[in-house]
């Protein structure tokens, strides 16, 4: 970590602390929602296959059309497309509140149709998100904002899911989609107090299509990005052992349900706990260094998790993956606001969507299948052991990455073209 700097530099901005709210507000409704959904969705079916289908139904269209929306967030009002996207998701939330409680026969389609619309507009309004928040805090504030949107994000990922629990066992479905509709309308809010910001203008005449391989090849052609994303993805994909851990907690460390929710909670713990002291001591000097280290460290704690068979060494092994994360967290979207220019940000965003998203959906596949085959242990041990060899191929292969400061890395000049770096001209990573 670097020298301590100003905690509250980007939360000095009015914009910025609308943005915070906003966020708070649209956090809480998802996590709220995602509890209220599912569980409805169990009740009427009991089938677990049905709850698999329920993040099918929302996750094909949110990254199906991510880059698409991301060539729509570089040609159009960035917060329009928010305000846009967003209302729609508190109408999505409003039906759901009025589909419960009238009932029906087409209540379990109706619940799918409005997933997945909710889906369609998330496919639009992340990529739109991820390059808005950059117009809002100068380059400096950079980091503390990604701090402070992360720790936000943290703290909602713990309070949204309990509370979204209590309502639901208090006011069932129909007033829980209710105080989730009230929650999205507050985060619209929020975003409606801040200003319209200019928007880059588009090379004339360019097609969609060649416009979304623009986001692609600037992408492949920085390494420092590639690695970044690349850490990201397989730590994930092979790291991740979230899904399993119904099965840690039930036939390994016998603690049932209530063990089970701490070892939810506690990598989320974690990661807001690194991520409120990097508001003051943010990791701008050695941050490739810095980012590879928490990977490790990341898939060093998964193995003491899998090998561990005391209930509070695997919540401190749980809580130290939570901590490496948001380590790589904030330095991963830093990296990412810093070396994009802002005429390309909105197509940047969408492509570290889909690795994110690809890494969460697919991980979890993953850790099922790998299960099925060597174990739920072994399993997550060679999970962890893969991270670390991913990190020492990064390493390796992207000299870059591990000389990467972000204290010495000034914003792009938005004039340059697609194809051109802040650093100058670099190799593409398969090279």
């Amino acid at each position: 970590m670097s020298a301590p700097t100003d905690p509250h530099a980007a939360l000095r901005f009015p914009e910025f602390r609308a943005l915070l709210v906003a966020s708070v507000g649209s956090s809480l409704a998802s996590r709220m929602l995602a509890v209220a959904i599912g569980y409805q969705v169990y009740q009427l079916t009991r089938s677990p296959l049905a709850l698999g289908g329920l993040g099918l139904v929302e996750a094909v269209p949110a990254l199906g059309l991510a880059l698409l929306g991301g060539h729509y967030a570089d040609r159009h009002d960035r917060r329009a497309i928010l305000l846009g996207t967003r209302l729609v998701f508190a109408v999505c939330t409003a039906l759901l509140a009025v589909v419960s409680a009238t009932g029906g026969a087409h209540v379990l389609a109706s619940l799918y149709a409005l997933v997945f619309l909710a889906g369609v507009a998330r496919g639009f309004g992340d990529p739109a998100a991820a390059a808005f928040e950059t117009r809002i805090v100068p380059p400096e504030a950079y980091v503390n904002a990604s701090s402070w949107l992360g720790s936000v994000g943290q703290a909602c990922s713990i309070v949204g899911p309990a509370l979204g629990g209590a309502l639901l066992a208090t006011w069932h479905a129909p007033g829980t989609y209710t105080v989730v509709t009230v929650l999205a309308v507050a985060a619209w809010l929020g975003l409606w107090r801040i200003a319209p910001k200019p928007q880059p203008v588009p090379p004339a005449g360019e097609r969609v299509r060649d416009s979304i391989l623009s986001g692609v090849r600037f992408v492949r052609r920085d390494p420092v990005i590639v690695g970044s994303m690349a850490l990201d993805l397989f730590a994930v994909l092979f790291g991740g052992m979230v899904a399993l851990l119904p099965v840690f907690a039930t036939d390994v460390l016998h603690v049932g349900p209530r063990g089970l929710g701490l070892m939810l909670a506690a990598p989320s713990v974690g990661a807001l706990l690194v991520m409120l002291w990097a508001t003051r001591r943010p990791p701008l000097r050695d941050s490739g260094r810095t980012l590879l280290l928490a990977v490790a460290g990341f898939g060093v704690s998964t193995v003491v998790f899998a090998l561990s068979r005391h209930f509070a060494l695997s919540l401190v092994a749980l809580l130290f993956t939570g901590v490496f994360d948001g380590i790589s967290m904030v330095i991963r979207k830093a990296i990412l606001r810093l070396r994009t220019p802002d005429h390309m940000r909105g197509r940047v965003a969408a492509v570290s969507l889909l690795f994110i998203g690809s890494s969460n959906e697919l991980g979890a596949l993953e850790s099922g299948v790998a299960a099925s085959a060597l174990g739920t242990t072994r399993s997550v041990w060679a999970g962890g052991m893969v991270t670390l060899l991913v990190v020492a191929v990064v390493a390796l292969r992207v000299p870059a990455l591990r000389r990467l400061h972000l204290a010495h890395a000034p914003e792009p000049d938005p004039r340059e073209g697609t194809d051109q770096l802040q650093t100058g001209s670099v190799r593409s990573s398969s090279d």
